[in-house]
């Protein structure tokens, strides 16, 4: 089945140029052209619902943070944020407002199918299909489901896959590199903070969850453990 890509930018030219390249790596695109109007698109139940929504953060009116404020209230489809403004606090704002991945504007089309390809990446067979349990924590791989005492974590993308890499190592530190990858679907770079944001928020609903929701704790130089709660 294909995958539905909704672009929110009011570069038109751009917007058409990213558009005709991901149709031809046959992906069903289509284009709004600022904040409201992307929002007015998520909400419709008369078409199909995007699978993911690429984001420009410089638009007139509702900018893209505001709107990635406002439908992570509703929709935890995967977003990658596109930017003019390359600076790392605007990749963190992006980040901690909810979004999946951040890329610097102009970036090449071929990096952003890459970035797209990883979002909507399905599990792999390395992947492990029965579910896992650590404390009051349940994960359905196969859904992409998490709950902590039966009750729902609203969990973007990257959180889950970041869960997922977590808890299939309980107690063991994993290195950022490793969870870049298997997390973000990409290597880490230079000066990365995206997985130490996820996992800040990560752990931040975690913790507002239940008492019998594990931990996740920080090496130093390393990465992250998860750690089951004390009963």
């Amino acid at each position: 089945m294909t995958s539905r890509i909704l672009i929110a930018d009011d570069d038109r030219d751009l917007a058409g140029l990213l558009a005709d390249y991901l149709r031809h790596e046959s992906y069903t695109v289509e284009m709004v052209h600022d904040g409201a109007a992307a929002l007015e698109r998520l909400a419709s139940t008369a078409l199909p619902r995007p699978d993911l929504l690429i984001l420009d953060v410089m638009m007139p009116g509702r900018d893209g943070l505001e709107t990635l404020k406002d439908l992570r209230q509703k929709h935890g489809l995967p977003v990658i944020m596109l930017s003019a403004r390359g600076e790392p606090v605007d990749r963190v704002i992006g980040l901690e407002l909810g979004a999946d991945d951040y890329l610097a504007k102009p970036c090449l089309p071929r990096e952003l199918l890459a970035r797209v390809r990883a979002r909507l990446r399905t599990p792999t067979t390395a992947t492990p299909a029965e579910p896992i349990t650590i404390g009051g924590l349940h994960i359905d791989v196969m859904t992409r489901r998490a709950t902590v005492d039966g009750r729902e974590l609203e969990l973007t993308g990257a959180e889950f896959s970041l869960l997922l890499a977590l808890a299939t190592r309980p107690g063991q530190v994993v290195d950022k590199a490793v969870l870049t990858r298997e997390g973000l679907g990409r290597e880490i770079e230079r000066f990365d903070r995206a997985v130490d944001v996820h996992i800040s928020r990560l752990r931040r609903k975690l913790a507002e969850a239940a008492a019998t929701a594990p931990g996740i704790d920080a090496v130093r130089g390393s990465g992250y453990q998860l750690i089951v709660a004390a009963p």
